[in-house]
């Protein structure tokens, strides 16, 4: 005598539990592109940054926990060439972590990366900062 299992992956959730919808059941119409073009840093500067409440920062915070370092800074510290290879990394993945080499200050220089990229500065973890842009719309 077999004993038939109930499939769980098809049962209604709770009303009020937030989830997403998997990206399988949207149609590929309504499918957010990876990123849309690319802006000059000037250009970003133009948009307003998101202010994010407790709740968001966390969970963004979270999203980031398994994402490996994209942008290191070296010995050098923060240049111009820095800011700009944090730019663009945040018009390609919208929430990326960049690694510190050594920082004097490394509260101070996280503030600046931040400000300067035009980026919101969502943590610091040892010498690991995470920045979040949205995809900005034209």
């Amino acid at each position: 005598m077999t004993r038939k299992t109930p499939n769980f992956s098809r049962t209604p959730r709770h009303p009020l539990r937030k989830t997403r919808q998997s990206p399988i059941d949207v149609p590929e119409k309504t499918r957010k592109k990876a990123a849309p073009k690319k802006l000059t840093l000037e250009e970003a500067r133009a948009f307003p940054l998101p202010v994010l409440n407790g709740m968001e920062r966390t969970r963004l915070r979270g999203e980031a926990h398994h994402l490996k370092p994209i942008v290191i800074v070296g010995e050098n510290g923060i240049s111009e060439g820095l800011i700009l290879a944090i730019h663009e990394a945040l018009c390609q993945h919208e929430l990326i972590k960049v690694r510190m080499h050594d920082p004097e200050d490394k509260h101070a220089a996280a503030e600046q990366m931040a400000a300067e990229a035009h980026a919101v500065l969502l943590g610091l973890r040892g010498h690991t900062v995470i920045l979040y842009r949205p995809f900005l719309k034209i």
